[in-house]
């Protein structure tokens, strides 16, 4: 399996553990448009390594995570039905992880390696 430029890992911080199961899409901005260009779920870890390309162009990026559905699984109530996260890739790094810290009341988020 090969690693995207673009990874996360998604932490349950009210639960204290990785949240699995959780989709995430990849979007890429193309103009005044986003374009997806890759879906994945996240592993028993919490992570997915394989959300899209292996090199990125330069540019505005978006991640979108269903966190709605992750809590309404678990049987908790959540005032985030879904999380974006919208940031800037230079095809120069080498790698991009974008974690997010997840309750169902607030979330979080860093650059990550």
């Amino acid at each position: 399996m090969s690693v995207s430029h673009v990874t996360t890992h998604i932490l349950d911080t009210a639960a204290g553990k990785p949240a699995a199961g959780v989709a995430v899409e990849l979007y890429a901005r193309d103009g005044e448009a986003w374009s997806q260009i890759g879906t994945g779920t996240t592993d028993a870890d919490g992570r997915v390594k394989d959300l899209g390309p292996e090199r990125l162009p330069s540019g505005a990026y978006r991640l979108e995570f269903a966190t709605g559905a992750y809590f309404a699984g678990i049987g908790q109530e959540t005032f985030f039905p879904e999380v974006s996260l919208t940031f800037t890739v230079n095809e120069n790094e080498a790698h991009y992880h974008v974690p997010l810290l997840l309750s169902p009341f607030a979330f979080s988020t860093y650059r990550g390696s």
